[in-house]
C-alpha cells in the first residue's frame, strides 16, 4: 500500500449571495411653518367656497404638500394641480 492520503475532496465552498440592491432611501424634506400657514390658508379658501368634496379637498391638500415639499409656491402648486 502506499502511503498517499485518498480523503475525499472537501467541497468548494459556496459562493456568497450576492446583497440585495439597496433601496433608494426617500429623502424627507418636512415642510416649514410658513408652508404649513399657506397651505392652511389656502385650504380655508377651498372651504368657504365649497367647490370641493371632503375627499377632493383631502386629495387636493396631499397634492399640495407634496409639491411644496418639492419647493413650489402654494400658487405655483395650485396651478400645476389644477393643470393636470
Amino acid at each position: 500500500m502506499s502511503d498517499k492520503d485518498y480523503s475525499e475532496p472537501s467541497p468548494e465552498p459556496e459562493p456568497e449571495p450576492e446583497p440585495a440592491p439597496e433601496k433608494k432611501k426617500r429623502v424627507v424634506v418636512k415642510m416649514t411653518d410658513k408652508q404649513k400657514l399657506d397651505l392652511k390658508k389656502h385650504m380655508d379658501k377651498h372651504k368657504d367656497l365649497k367647490d370641493l368634496t371632503p375627499s377632493q379637498r383631502k386629495s387636493h391638500r396631499m397634492k399640495m404638500m407634496s409639491k411644496m415639499r418639492q419647493g413650489s409656491s402654494v400658487a405655483k402648486a395650485h396651478k400645476e394641480i389644477m393643470s393636470s
